[in-house]
């Protein structure tokens, strides 16, 4: 795939398509492809995630279950899978494995730091979409809280 394909691709995320093109070229640059075959796994549950994983063709399942019970969610292409794991250490919520041949691309942290670190204006985009989803989801719990709270009156 050429540069521009990649950097395409990691532009129609939301959080990523924030960036500046020239962060993007960067962050393209030094992604890793990878092609796996169908039953590869590409991380398991509980290991410590170093960035996101865009899924360039095929699928991935995702489970968080070792019981052989179907994925609970399946990730085709355009998917960005651990998008938080490109800013921040977390374990991985979940196993991976490729459905079918598929192709993916490798975004470190590390990259995504520097890029981030050499780009103010990518970075105070990123924050702040950060921040507006994360008083987004405290609104989302504050409201559950009330609707609780109201139903335990109730009774």
């Amino acid at each position: 795939m050429a540069l521009d394909d990649d950097i395409a691709l990691l532009a129609r995320q939301p959080l990523l398509g924030l960036m500046e093109r020239d962060a993007l070229r960067l962050v393209a640059f030094a992604a890793e492809s990878r092609i796996l075959r169908a039953g590869d796994i590409l991380f398991r549950i509980g290991e410590p995630s170093d960035g996101g994983v865009l899924v360039i063709s095929g699928t991935i399942a995702l489970t968080s279950r070792e019981d052989g019970q179907p994925a609970e969610e399946v990730a085709g292409a355009g998917a960005l899978i651990g998008e938080m794991a490109l800013f921040t250490s977390v374990a991985r919520q979940a196993t991976a494995i490729a459905r079918e041949p598929t192709q993916v691309m490798r975004l470190s942290r590390s990259v995504m730091r520097r890029v981030l670190a050499e780009s103010p204006a990518s970075a105070q985009a990123v924050a702040t979409a950060i921040s507006d989803r994360l008083r987004g989801f405290v609104d989302e719990l504050t409201a559950v809280q009330h609707a609780l709270t109201a139903i335990d009156a109730v009774r």
